[in-house]
Order: structure tokens, then C-alpha cells, then sequence
């Protein structure tokens, strides 16, 4: 088991190493230098705002359905021919659901023509996270790599064209973003569903209210799970928004430039991490054996990561910032300082976040795996009451960087919370030698980072020293391990 989670981990990483950080530090970061931070701040707000209630279109059942046909592949026709049916039915209920809360906030009618479309790329992308966790759940992770890029992939290359094409004389529009978005998920959508139907024995659809009312049953706390989380996780944007009338955009679109690298981060490591575990953890917590090992093999390259990535963040966040924020041409050069000292104060502040992030991921995902939906909805509502009030506490006065710590603080209680929650619900087992080391890592990372600014060199010579130190300490301390690697690779099934 270990041995396929690590071949099929490194060819997920080597295909969104390719395709997602040039979708978002050249697609995405390109059409924010393009429309400019107000512009691209008024379509995250929206965006985020979708996200929010995407919940409705899956209510937990991509989660249920992972866990369940991991246990049991032949249940694989049945679900899926009733499952169908149920999300289109959701779909609606979704579509009611942010039309009705746009309203009651007062959305202008260019936000209500955006909220609609990006509520119809939700569907989509929703419908696609369903396909991706049928083929995850038969352990067909080569196939399941490839479609978590291809929508990436397509829009790589239809937003390039518009972008430096020259194929328009018009200025770009953030509504072209989105409509590139539309075509490639619906590209995705039909090439994933292609290549599932031939591995069931799919007829038709199936109209069941027993069983629909079954799986909402059984599905609802991983929908429980999913919206509190989503709300401690992407409210933040919506509240500057809302509370900051006259800065509100301008203030997103700071928080979305920080913002920007830790979901790369997230989504190149993490949610990779956690889509491989999540199948894997069920069968061996069913199969009742040791999670121990497999838990560690996760957890330590995520937690070096993670720490890694948080300490450049903090001594290089300024200069990473102005080298990949341009001045906009509605912006004097006083404004574009300021902007740039705000994005790299919570730049600083959110890549701490990752390093919380990547906890749950692990220990999320095996309490998820578990069962122990109780616990990780009570522990998300907290982080759902901590984001809240310090947003509308902090916000006012420190606007996007209020929203960071905010950020922060839940994501960091929460974690902690998981992780003492697997460890004394499912008997995991560090060594002390093992959490010792792992201490030591950060204290020596940090301070071969601190020595390294003061090399009188520029500061990318003094970025490739930190980074260099900081591998060469992990391996010194044998937490990177490469011939334990290499001995699961050629000995473990």
C-alpha cells in the first residue's frame, strides 16, 4: 500500500508541477497584473461567495462516495446511476440558494450576470471532483492524475491565446476569465465521464427517492463538515468586501496576490496528499492494521514543506511579491508601493497558514477516513466562530492583513485539534526521536534562513542558500530518507 501511494504520489506531483503553477503564477496572476487589483478583487469576492455554498451541489457525497466504493468496488453502477440524478437535483437547490443570498446582500446586476456563471462553473467543477473520487476509490490514481490537470490544461491555453495571442484589440475582461473557465471544465467533464462509464456496467439513470434520501443521510455530515470548513476558509474576502464598502475591492485584491501562493501550495501538495490518503486510510483502518507508518510517510515531507515554504515566506515575502505584482496603469508609484507593502505583510502571515493547512490534510483526512465526522464538525464549527469574530474584530482596522491573522488563527486552532483528536481515537504512534527531530528542523531551518539575509549578495543568491541549507538539514536529520523510499518502491506491495 505504501508503495503505491508513493509511485502514484510522484507522478500526481510531477504533472502539477508542470501544469499548475504556470497556470497560476502565468494564467492567473496574468490576469490580475491585466484587469488590475480592483477588478480582479470584484471577481474573487464573487468567486469565493460561490464557493461558499458549493457545498449544496455535493452535500458530502464526493467524501461518502470515495470512502465507500474504496471499501466495496462493486457498489460502483449503483451509486453512480442514482448519484447523477441527486446532483442535478442539488444543482438547482444551488442555484436558489446564491441567487437568494445575492439578493438579500444587495448585488449589483454585473455581480448577479458573474454570480451566475461562476455558479455554473461550480456545478461543473463539483461534477468533475465526483468523476475524480470514483477513480480514486478504484485506486485508478494514474487516471485521476491526469484529469486534476486537464481542466488546467485547457485553460492554460485558451486564456494565453486571449491574453498574448493578439488575437483582440480590446483590453482584457475579467469576463473572458470566466468564460474560459466554462469551456474547460465542461471539456473535463465529458472527457472524465468518457473514460468512467466503461469501468461499471452503467444502463441508465435511476430515479430512487429511498436511496436518495439514504445517501443525503448518510452523506450529511461530510456536507456538515465541508460548509463549515468552506466558511472558515473562504469567508475571509467576502467580509472585506462587505465590511470595507469604499476599499473593499481594492483590499481583496491584496489578500488574493498573498493569497495566491499559498493555494499553489495547497493544491500542489496538500490536496494531493489528502486524495491519495483518503482511499488508502479507509482500507487499512477497515483491514485494522497499523496507520502508524503510513501516516508518518504523509505527514513528514507535507510538515518540511509546509515549514520550509512559511520560513523564505517571512524573510523574502516583499521581494517575492514585487517581483510578481507589476504597477497598474490606473496606479501611481506611491500607490503600488503601499499595495506591495500590504501583499507582502499578509503574504507573510498566510503562508503560516500552510503549514496548518497540511496538518489537516493528514490528520483531517485519517479522522475523515475513520468515520469521526462528529468530532471533525465540532472542531470546524470552532474554527468557524474564531474566523468570524476575529474578521469582523480585525478587519476595520487592519483590513486585508485582520483577515490574515484571522486566517491564521483558525486554521492553526483547528489543526491542532485534529491532530490530537487522531492521535487519541486511532492510536498513533511517533516515536519521541522522531518528534524531536522534527523540532530541531524548524529551529536549524529558521536560522540558516535568518544567517542567509545577511550575505551580502542579492537576495535570490540568498534564497538559493536558504533553500539549499534547509534540504541539507532535513536530510542531515533523516527526515527526508531517501533509501527508505527506495526500500518501500522495491520490497512493499
Amino acid at each position: 500500500m505504501r508503495r503505491k501511494f508513493i509511485t502514484n504520489l510522484v507522478l500526481l506531483v510531477f504533472l502539477n508541477l508542470i501544469i499548475k503553477p504556470f497556470w497560476v503564477l502565468g494564467i492567473d496572476m496574468g490576469v490580475q497584473n491585466e484587469v488590475g487589483p480592483v477588478e480582479y478583487g470584484f471577481y474573487y469576492t464573487i468567486l469565493n461567495f460561490a464557493f461558499i455554498f458549493q457545498v449544496i451541489l455535493d452535500l458530502g457525497i464526493t467524501n461518502f462516495n470515495n470512502r465507500n466504493i474504496a471499501r466495496n468496488n462493486q457498489l460502483i453502477t449503483k451509486y453512480f446511476s442514482s448519484i447523477v440524478v441527486l446532483r442535478f437535483i442539488f444543482a438547482i437547490a444551488y442555484f436558489l440558494v446564491i441567487m437568494l443570498v445575492a439578493y438579500l446582500l444587495n448585488y449589483s446586476n454585473r455581480q448577479f450576470y458573474l454570480l451566475a456563471i461562476i455558479g455554473f462553473n461550480q456545478f461543473l467543477l463539483s461534477f468533475i471532483l465526483y468523476l475524480r473520487s470514483n477513480f480514486s476509490a478504484l485506486l485508478l490514481f494514474k487516471t485521476d492524475s491526469i484529469i486534476s490537470v486537464l481542466d488546467r490544461l485547457i485553460l492554460i491555453v485558451v486564456c494565453g491565446i486571449l491574453l498574448w495571442g493578439n488575437v483582440t484589440s480590446q483590453e482584457f475582461q475579467i469576463e473572458w476569465f470566466v468564460y474560459a473557465q466554462t469551456a474547460s471544465y465542461l471539456a473535463t467533464a465529458i472527457i472524465a465521464l468518457s473514460l468512467l462509464l466503461p469501468k461499471m456496467n452503467f444502463k441508465k439513470l435511476n430515479w430512487d427517492p429511498v436511496f436518495f434520501i439514504h445517501i443525503i443521510k448518510k452523506s450529511f455530515p461530510f456536507a456538515l463538515l465541508v460548509f463549515l470548513m468552506s466558511i472558515y476558509g473562504k469567508i475571509d474576502s467576502v467580509l472585506l468586501e462587505r465590511i470595507l464598502p469604499e476599499s473593499g475591492n481594492l483590499q481583496v485584491g491584496i489578500y488574493a496576490s498573498a493569497f495566491r501562493l499559498l493555494d499553489v501550495a495547497n493544491n500542489m501538495s496538500g490536496l494531493l496528499f489528502a486524495g491519495l490518503l483518503l482511499p488508502i486510510f479507509s482500507k487499512l483502518i477497515k483491514e485494522k492494521k497499523d496507520l502508524s507508518k503510513m501516516v508518518k510517510l504523509g505527514f513528514t515531507p507535507l510538515f518540511l514543506l509546509s515549514t520550509s515554504v512559511a520560513i523564505i515566506a517571512y524573510f523574502y515575502g516583499s521581494d517575492i511579491m514585487q517581483v510578481l505584482y507589476h504597477q497598474h496603469g490606473t496606479e501611481t508609484a506611491m500607490s503600488y508601493g503601499l499595495r506591495m507593502e500590504q501583499t507582502a505583510a499578509v503574504f507573510q502571515v498566510l503562508m503560516m497558514v500552510f503549514i496548518a493547512t497540511s496538518t489537516t490534510y493528514i490528520f483531517g483526512t485519517l479522522l475523515t477516513a475513520n468515520g469521526s465526522l462528529k468530532a471533525l464538525n465540532l472542531v470546524a464549527f470552532i474554527g468557524v466562530l474564531i474566523s468570524l469574530s476575529l474578521n469582523f474584530i480585525l478587519i476595520p482596522n487592519f483590513e486585508a492583513l485582520g483577515s490574515a491573522y484571522a486566517s491564521f488563527s483558525a486554521q492553526g486552532i483547528t489543526a491542532i485539534m485534529q491532530l490530537y483528536l487522531a492521535f487519541k481515537l486511532l492510536k498513533i504512534n511517533f516515536e519521541p526521536s522522531f518528534i524531536f527531530r522534527m523540532l530541531l528542523f524548524v529551529i536549524l531551518a529558521s536560522l540558516s534562513a535568518y544567517l542567509s539575509s545577511f550575505i551580502d549578495y542579492n537576495w535570490l543568491v540568498q534564497l538559493a542558500l536558504s533553500t539549499i541549507l534547509i534540504l541539507l538539514i532535513s536530510i542531515g536529520l533523516q527526515l527526508l530518507h531517501f533509501g527508505a523510499v527506495l526500500h518501500i518502491l522495491r520490497n512493499e506491495e
